[in-house]
């Protein structure tokens, strides 16, 4: 499965402890990120992550981008509900593909863990299906 890390600055630490805990799942999956959200989850867990521009620099476009060509399986967006304007932009944005996409979407810890938890538990494994009938009809 294809999982895209994003954080507001006040939740790159949440991230980065959150990848710690779930370091062991997330190894079994590629990762992506923006910028420096995803050097800084490689360096505490070790883990390979395919790093985009930073959000503001065009990194949330980056992965909208491979959103809407059903390339990911998992957004993980911890946002900080205290930046209206970012969170009505960037995160609104990233929410009304994963809805038009049909991709699994958290902005949050607790609802990450129920998704990582599925995740391990094959409960996202229809996505391979989506992503075999969009590759037939794009053939």
């Amino acid at each position: 499965m294809e999982i895209a890390l994003l954080a507001h600055d006040r939740r790159k630490e949440l991230m980065v402890q959150f990848c710690i805990a779930y370091c062991g799942i997330l190894a079994a999956h590629s990762i992506c990120a923006t910028n420096t959200t995803g050097r800084l989850v490689s360096e505490a867990t070790g883990l390979p992550v395919t790093l985009y521009m930073s959000c503001n620099q065009g990194g949330s476009q980056q992965i909208g981008s491979r959103i809407a060509y059903n390339e990911l399986d998992l957004v993980l967006f911890f946002c900080d509900p205290s930046l209206i304007e970012e969170y009505q932009g960037s995160v609104m944005d990233i929410a009304r593909l994963c809805d038009q996409h049909n991709v699994p979407f958290a902005t949050n810890a607790a609802t990450a863990e129920v998704l990582i938890h599925g995740l391990k538990r094959g409960d996202l494994d229809w996505r391979d299906i989506v992503k075999d009938q969009e590759s037939g009809i794009r053939g």
